[in-house]
């Protein structure tokens, strides 16, 4: 059963997009904005961190294959710290489950989407997991 995060009632909910295809990132990005969510978006672990302290997003998207630190180890760099350990990360990748998905799991991720990822599965994994923008 998935545990839904709850935000402040009043806020517009965020979610950070790492992800280090400009494509990607913008096209889900936008569709995501759209449909009225705040989006932030980095193309590396390291700042995927950073931006998880400072930002306190509601929801993460994280790809794995990212420069610098890959996104497992941001991952659980993110849920080591008692400040961001609650937010939701989402995996979202085009490396098969298997041995990726165990070191993800082990890191601390909370789900697991594959690549190529429709903006719409984006959406419905958002709403799922944090409800509408508000």
């Amino acid at each position: 059963m998935i545990q839904k995060y709850e935000p402040a009632a009043d806020a517009v909910r965020t979610v950070l997009i790492v992800e280090d295809q400009i494509e990607m990132r913008a096209i889900a990005s936008a569709y995501l904005e759209r449909q009225g969510y705040r989006v932030l978006a980095t193309d590396n672990g390291a700042d995927a961190v950073r931006q998880a302290r400072a930002e306190q997003p509601d929801l993460i998207f994280m790809d794995v294959s990212i420069p610098g630190m890959d996104g497992i180890r941001a991952t659980a760099e993110i849920k080591r710290d008692p400040a961001t350990r609650a937010i939701p990360v989402v995996i979202v990748t085009a490396h098969p489950y298997g041995s990726v998905g165990k070191r993800a799991m082990d890191a601390g991720c909370d789900g697991w989407l594959n690549k190529p990822c429709d903006p719409r599965r984006l959406l419905q994994e958002v709403q799922r997991r944090v409800g509408a923008p508000n």
